[in-house]
């Protein structure tokens, strides 16, 4: 997956949106939480140095206070005030894939306190790639930068546009800023760099071809063997869950699950990537909806349609296994996480 650039401030933002970052900023300063869009998921917003408006963000998500928050800032050249001992290969995936969906786990400065690090002595930092967080974070200076995780209760659905945003999380927020639907749709590429070596956290927004061809040399990607020192946004088995049971089958058994749960009188969502007869599975209980076949277009919508399966009371979700391709990497990781706790159920 590649990202889209950009590079606006907060001049480019129509008279309206100019206004509603003004009055954010104002509530990010005054120690309040924003729920803000990025190009990968909104994200729940607090300044990074307020203590009390960081413990509000862990609160709001029901997260538990040793999960570290991702931090982001406006501009390259802030890296060295919220990071120290910088590795040359991570200045150059920076320089190269900022503004965009990769995060860089780095160790922290001073400037980083540890209730957004979990009391770990490294960090997730990155630049959002949308117009209003970039302007958002100008606005705020460059001593100043958003712990925002995900802008959804923990271990759910991430939210893609402001709606999902109200609809879980309401009057909990301060403010909204509705900056339309995220065009990538999952969260960010995370990379470290322990002993030299970069080394995938969790795959995302950045495919892992994008990362080597940079950096002209592999990038490892960490399979359940993440070192246990490092603990990372979004690494734990079940997580990015719908509340209806998700199951991941290859397309030759998804039929046959399919039919066996709706003879007990189950509804069943089928989610499908690639052409399916659908002879056999006429009937009331089981729906289908057909996915992208491209890895790019599937993950911009996956989230929605998830949240929208879960609000339409389905009983269960079945969905056909993603290619074994690097480029389906994320989406792989996410509907694996989703379904994990079906899976330890059975």
């Amino acid at each position: 997956m590649e990202q889209t650039q950009y590079a606006p401030g907060k001049s480019d933002l129509p008279p309206q949106q100019q206004e509603q970052v003004t009055a954010a900023t104002r509530i990010l300063c005054a120690g309040g939480v924003v729920a803000f869009p990025t190009e990968t998921v909104y994200g729940l917003g607090a300044d990074v140095t307020n203590h009390d408006a960081i413990n509000r963000v862990y609160k709001i998500k029901q997260r538990p206070i040793d999960h570290p928050l991702i931090v982001h800032i406006g501009a390259i050249s802030h890296l060295d005030y919220w990071a120290q001992a910088i590795p040359a290969s991570a200045w150059k995936l920076a320089s190269h894939f900022w503004p965009g969906p990769l995060t860089l786990i780095l160790q922290r400065s001073r400037h980083i306190p540890d209730s957004v690090t979990g009391g770990q002595s490294a960090v997730g930092i990155r630049i959002p790639a949308h117009p209003i967080a970039l302007a958002l974070l100008d606005a705020l200076g460059p001593e100043k930068a958003l712990a925002a995780p995900s802008a959804n209760r923990f271990g759910r659905i991430s939210p893609t546009t402001a709606a999902h945003v109200q609809q879980e999380l309401g009057a909990n927020v301060d403010m909204v800023l509705d900056g339309g639907a995220c065009t990538v749709g999952l969260e960010s590429t995370i990379i470290s760099f322990h002993d030299e070596s970069p080394r995938i956290l969790r795959p995302g927004g950045i495919a892992l071809s994008a990362l080597e061809a940079v950096l002209n040399g592999p990038v490892m990607l960490a399979h359940n063997t993440i070192n246990p020192t490092i603990r990372t946004s979004g690494s734990l088995p079940a997580h990015y869950a719908p509340v209806t049971p998700l199951s991941v089958y290859p397309l030759e058994q998804i039929g046959q699950h399919a039919l066996a749960l709706a003879a007990q009188n189950f509804r069943i969502l089928i989610m499908t990537w690639s052409n399916i007869d659908t002879s056999q599975l006429s009937g009331q209980s089981i729906e289908q909806c057909a996915m992208p076949a491209d890895p790019i277009a599937y993950g911009q919508q996956l989230y929605a349609k998830l949240r929208q399966f879960d609000q339409a009371a389905f009983d269960y979700l079945l969905v056909e296994a993603p290619p074994d391709h690097p480029d389906w990497l994320a989406i792989a990781d996410r509907l694996q996480r989703a379904s994990h706790r079906l899976s330890n159920n059975h």
